[in-house]
């Protein structure tokens, strides 16, 4: 059952690790995740992982936010209870729109930022009280963990592993990995 079975390798440094990716990617084999206590920049190329959505989704959050505010503030301000505030008249929202854009801004960010967090969580299934999935508790503080499958090539792996500057190198099965 060497199938079922995962080798982790353990760096403590970001560059020893990403010299490592670019190793294991030129031998073809196939890295199944990386644990870094912080985001490595680049890493996320040489992995080969697809561009991240988050960001087309907190432009429309934003937009959510802002058409929030400016029915909200046109209700408000002009149709439901309007006030001379400072002798400015409340004739029209587009007379008064200067001193709602403060308003305007912090409720786009206000939605943007809330509801990105809120996606992001819920796209990676980091709900309240779910068992964490961190094969091993140093990768929070300063190492770094590289998880490859192992398909009848061990030694090959480690061998490979302990060339690139692995300062550990382990065989867990994969079911008791997460």
């Amino acid at each position: 059952m060497e199938a079922s079975k995962v080798i982790h390798a353990i760096y403590t440094d970001d560059d020893v690790l990403m010299a490592a990716v670019k190793t294991v990617k030129a031998k073809k084999h196939h890295i199944d995740e990386i644990y870094t206590p912080f985001p490595v920049h680049g890493l996320d190329k040489l992995m080969g992982l697809a561009p991240t959505r988050l960001a087309i989704t907190a432009f429309m959050y934003g937009c959510v936010g802002l058409t929030i505010a400016v029915v909200m503030m046109n209700f408000i301000m002009i149709n439901d209870w309007p006030q001379n505030i400072g002798g400015k008249p409340s004739f029209s929202y587009l007379e008064n729109m200067p001193a709602f854009v403060p308003i305007m801004f912090e409720l786009t960010v206000f939605f943007a930022a809330h509801l990105m967090v809120i996606t992001f969580y819920l796209r990676s299934r980091m709900w309240p009280f779910k068992k964490a999935e961190n094969p091993d508790p140093r990768t929070t503080d300063d190492h770094f963990l590289m998880e490859i499958s192992i398909h009848n090539n061990q030694s090959e792996l480690e061998a490979l592993l302990q060339d690139t500057g692995a300062v550990e190198i382990n065989i867990v099965d994969k079911d008791e990995a997460h």
